[in-house]
């Protein structure tokens, strides 16, 4: 069937941590956004597929499928396309340099915007220290993570049934955990370091599944968010601005995509 709209084009388009092939991957509302956006050149920034997930017991729906075929497809189209692999799809970095199907697999990448604008695109598990020294500990937080998307799932059920909107447990305790704040803080400010170390204008990450734009480090930070929480994207249009788009049921809906948007205004006077 014809789609009804052309979808909006773009010149770059960043995603991470979808988390295919795991039940809190929100794979609907992303081949929603996937038929919305065409780009000239799309960053797969890691977490793409969880291969953690996968090896403790196979999951993998037709509407994953979908969004694999959908990416595969815009490639054939004329897409550029570099997948920059993050810890759970770590089995990738061993292809690193290496093109397959027209896919680039690279551990990061700089990206140079229309307006001349450079940004160190990375992952940015390198710089998480639990994830490199202490994996034991990381796969026990996976695991807590995973529980804590079943009961907000049910939660979200229950809300809908009273009327009420979407709300993520586990975003909610991110940001009221005093530990998780300063740990997305050094986060932050650790990747500005190597952007400035890179000497690149800023920051294109994921890894955390925060969502944000700003330039409190000196330079432009830019956290692509995730689709198992968020459902965010970052898009860089043809004159070198960059949006982090917030993909939600009311967006899909009213086909206005921008509706819900952050600007990099803030991270631009610092860059």
């Amino acid at each position: 069937m014809a789609e009804a709209f052309e979808p909006l084009r773009v010149r770059t388009l960043f995603l991470s941590d979808l988390h295919l092939g795991t039940k809190g991957c929100q794979a609907g509302p992303l081949l929603a956004f996937l038929k919305a956006y065409d780009a000239d050149t799309i960053y797969l920034v890691g977490d793409i597929v969880d291969g953690w997930r996968l090896k403790s017991g196979w999951y993998w729906p037709q509407a994953h499928n979908d969004v694999v075929q959908k990416l595969l497809r815009k490639v054939r189209k004329g897409a550029r396309l570099v997948y920059i692999p993050g810890n759970h799809d770590e089995f990738l970095r061993d292809y690193v340099g290496v093109t397959l199907g027209g896919i680039e697999l690279a551990d990061h990448a700089l990206h140079v915007t229309a307006d001349g604008k450079r940004y160190l695109v990375i992952h940015g598990d390198q710089f998480d220290i639990v994830v490199r020294h202490a994996r034991w500990i990381a796969l026990l937080g996976d695991g807590a993570y995973t529980a804590a998307l079943f009961v907000n799932t049910h939660l979200n059920i229950l809300r809908r049934r009273l009327g009420l909107t979407y709300w993520s447990l586990s975003a909610w305790a991110k940001l009221k955990v005093k530990n998780a704040v300063n740990f997305i803080s050094r986060f932050e400010e650790f990747l500005a370091s190597e952007a400035r170390r890179q000497e690149a204008d800023g920051v294109i990450c994921g890894h955390i599944h925060h969502a944000a734009m700003h330039g409190d480090f000196g330079v432009a930070y830019v956290n692509t968010g995730d689709w198992v929480e968020s459902c965010t994207a970052v898009v860089e249009h043809y004159d070198g601005r960059l949006e982090l788009i917030r993909w939600t049921k009311e967006t899909a809906a009213s086909r206005e995509p921008l509706v819900e948007v952050e600007r990099l205004a803030e991270a631009r006077r610092v860059a």
